[in-house]
Parts: C-alpha cells; structure tokens; sequence
C-alpha cells in the first residue's frame, strides 16, 4: 500500500520542466494551428456555424494549457479531471464532420503540449490539404444532392408508372421510397427519392406533375440529413 501511495503522489522523475517562455510559445503555436484548422472548416464545407468556427481556434490552445499545467502532477490531474467531469453538454449533437474537426484541433493542442511543434505543423498542414483535396473533388457529395419528392394524387388515379416519362425527362434517378393513403383515404401521398439533372429546371417538373395530378399538393425538399450522413 505505501508503494502504492508514493507512486501516485511523487512526481516522475523524467519529468521536463516547462518554463512560462516555452508555455506561451506552445500555446501560442496551437492558437496559430487552430486557426488554420479553423480556417479550413469554412471553407470546405456548405453549413458553418460562426461559434463553432471560433471554437476551433481556442480549443488547441485550451487543450495544450490544460495538459501543460497538469504535467506531472497527479493532485492537479484528479482536480482538472473532476472540473472537466462537472461540464454537460447541452447542444445538440453535431455532424461527423464537426466531431472529426473537434477531435482534430484537441489532436494538435496535445502534440504542441508535449513541444513537438514541427509534427504539430505538418499534421495540421497534411490533413487540411485532404480536406481540401475531398472537398475539391466532391468525394462523397452524391447522397446531398438527393431530393424528396412527395405527390399528392386522387384515388381512382393509378400512380404505377404514370411520372416515368417526367421522370426519365428531367432526373438523373429516382426511387419510389413510400405510398400511404391520406385525407381519409380518398387520395394516395407517393414518396420517391429523386436526383435532379438540372436545379433550374424543378419548377418546370414540378409544374408538368400538377398537370396530371390534377393541381394536387406537390412537395420536393433535400432529404432527410440523418439518413444522408451518418457518423
């Protein structure tokens, strides 16, 4: 039990001190990082929150003071882990694409804590150049572009094939995801998933379907974003 107990409270011996002129130069090298990294999440993506983008810049340097100051010391290690288990997380949960820049900027606060400044740099600089890579060739930007078209038809209209010729016209593909029966069942809701060829040309699609459902409820919208991206 007493080796148990000295190990836990002596500091380690290998332990490199850290003078306050290295501490405000890794900080100060993490904020420069988050800021890049910042940088690159507005511009390789369509929904950019204003907070979050600011978030990236202070949350490397955060990371690399916290990790500094416990250094070495398990008494301010239990104290900052017991403050950080104080702190619930009332926002809704973001994209995979937010969490992958979350855990990005604390990556590079932790390797600039440990002084490794040139491997924080060239990390930083390798994976922004993959975002902007992907982004510049819209891998995996398909599914986006999907779209939900709903329309409402009479019930003596047979709905089987009646859209294939609108459909071959002006989508890329398309799939009947659902029919249901509304308005007390007299009139069918049919649900397709649709790609358009031309964004322009959707009122015009739009406008030849009231033509044969007779001027029935028509909705086309960007589907649901919980099933276009999945973490």
């Amino acid at each position: 039990m007493e080796t148990i107990l000295s190990a836990l409270t002596a500091t380690s011996t290998v332990e490199t001190e850290i003078t306050n002129s290295l501490a405000l130069i890794y900080s100060l090298t993490a904020g420069v990082l988050g800021l890049i990294i910042s940088y690159t999440y507005m511009k390789t993506g369509t929904k950019i929150s204003k907070n979050f983008a600011r978030t990236l810049i202070t949350l490397p340097i955060l990371v690399c003071v916290v990790l500094m100051v416990v250094n070495g010391n398990f008494g301010t290690s239990l104290a900052v882990l017991g403050a950080f288990s104080l702190v619930r997380f009332r926002s809704l949960q973001g994209s995979s694409r937010d969490i992958s820049f979350i855990f990005f900027s604390m990556t590079i606060g932790i390797v600039c804590a440990v002084g490794e400044l040139i491997l924080a740099t060239t990390l930083t600089l390798g994976i922004c150049f993959i975002y902007y890579i992907l982004n510049l060739l819209k891998y995996g930007t398909d599914s986006i572009n999907e779209k939900d078209l709903r329309i409402t038809i009479p019930e003596n209209l047979d709905y089987s094939g009646i859209f294939d010729d609108l459909f071959a016209k002006y989508t890329n593909s398309h799939k009947l995801v659902a029919v249901k029966t509304t308005n007390m069942g007299s009139m069918y809701e049919i649900n397709y998933r649709i790609k358009l060829n031309d964004e322009r040309e959707e009122k015009n699609f739009i406008d030849e379907i009231r033509m044969r459902n007779g001027n029935l409820t028509v909705i086309s919208g960007r589907c649901n974003m919980n099933e276009a991206e999945e973490l």
